[in-house]
């Protein structure tokens, strides 16, 4: 079982203290514009005199977004899911589905103009980096739709201020920091978010990064998506210390229950300060869970029972916990998040049948896109020394 079940509560005491955070506002309808909502699980801190607070105010405009926000993922990856298992995406494909309250809470305390770069378990991030449905799958589907114009496919997503979607294990925590050290240069205001998996956290290159971004104070936050098991290797089996969050060493961190939205958000929200305030990095540890095999070819049970799996969904759900506590605090109603549900499936099944009825991209666009704003005219070598074609 992995460490992820006991360091989180279960929905059951995360509902009891919901109900008990506002007893005003439970006797109020479902249109009160904002409510007090608790802090589940508390912070762990590494460096920092400080943690962030425990109580946060939640209103029902951002409470209907982010629960629409998680919807749209967790139904991405579901019709991924099946696009894949009838051969429509071929090669790698990686779903987040279980990890949503990750994404979703990180973008809402961010900038717009904030960076972020992550390994190839993308889809979620991309859409949340501004890459509509349809962007997403039909790039799964190679198709001109795509946000990478089908020639990227799951693990090489893109987007504005969105580096990727990285194919080697932590490869992309340097490129963050090179990411940070640009924002540095030119007196920018933002942060990058470096964000890799438990699986790659004892790499060599991410303490070199580390090493760096300290030594210049880049405004860099290295996230580990602690889900539990890298490939099919639990965080105990493979790591002498899973606190992640204090891998960083000189670098404050911060270890935060990644299935919690709200204390996501507010984590972020208090790093991001600390970031632009000129402090330099922070290494935050987000204990979360994949509901799905590490890729499309891993049923994901030969290292885990299915109880355990079935367990996390039932009892620590992101969006159903989610869902829960904004009915108790009388932010919404569950007729207005059933309507959500179908819309959101709606979206999803439109881009779905477009991402398959798209037009591949022509065999000429082998060769666009191979170097930023080539001059006019500029031909690129084919496979042999006697061929060449035009690059755009």
């Amino acid at each position: 079982m992995s460490s992820t079940k006991s360091r989180v509560l279960p929905l059951r005491t995360l509902m009891f203290l919901t109900k008990n955070i506002h007893p005003s506002v439970r006797a109020m309808s479902s249109q009160v514009a904002e409510a007090k909502i608790a802090i589940t699980n508390p912070f762990k801190m590494h460096k920092f005199e400080k943690s962030p607070a425990m109580e946060t105010v939640l209103s029902r405009d951002d409470a209907l977004k982010y629960y629409r926000q998680m919807q749209v993922i967790r139904r991405m990856e579901t019709v991924s899911n099946e696009m894949y298992k009838e051969k429509k995406i071929r090669g790698f494909c990686h779903l987040y589905s279980g990890q949503e309250a990750c994404a979703v809470g990180m973008k809402a305390a961010m900038h717009d103009d904030d960076a972020v770069i992550t390994a190839y378990r993308a889809h979620g991030w991309t859409y949340m980096m501004g890459v509509s449905v349809l962007g997403v799958l039909a790039e799964l589907t190679g198709r001109v739709s795509g946000c990478a114009r089908g020639k990227g496919g799951s693990m090489h997503m893109y987007a504005k201020n969105f580096y990727g979607g990285n194919g080697i294990v932590g490869a992309q925590v340097p490129l963050g920091a090179g990411v940070a050290l640009a924002l540095k240069y030119n007196n920018k205001k933002n942060v990058c978010v470096a964000l890799y998996g438990d699986g790659a956290a004892n790499q060599g290159q991410l303490f070199e990064a580390y090493n760096m971004a300290k030594l210049w104070d880049l405004p860099c936050i290295f996230t580990c998506e602690n889900n539990g098991y890298g490939m099919g290797t639990s965080v105990e089996r493979a790591a002498a210390s899973t606190a992640y969050y204090t891998r960083g060493d000189y670098i404050p961190g911060i270890w935060v229950d990644g299935m919690d939205i709200l204390a996501v958000r507010e984590a972020m929200r208090f790093v991001t300060e600390h970031c632009r305030s000129g402090k330099g990095p922070v290494v935050m540890d987000l204990a979360t869970y994949r509901y799905h095999g590490h890729s499309m070819s891993d049923p994901g049970t030969s290292y885990r029972t299915r109880e355990e799996i079935q367990e996390m969904r039932s009892r620590r759900d992101p969006i159903n916990s989610f869902k829960e506590r904004i009915i108790q605090a009388g932010l919404a109603t569950d007729t207005e998040l059933k309507s959500i549900d179908k819309d959101v499936r709606k979206e999803v099944e439109e881009a779905a049948q477009k991402s398959q009825t798209d037009p591949e991209p022509p065999l000429e666009e082998l060769y666009d896109h191979v170097y930023h704003q080539p001059p006019a005219g500029m031909k690129i070598r084919g496979c042999d020394n006697f061929s060449s074609f035009p690059s755009r």
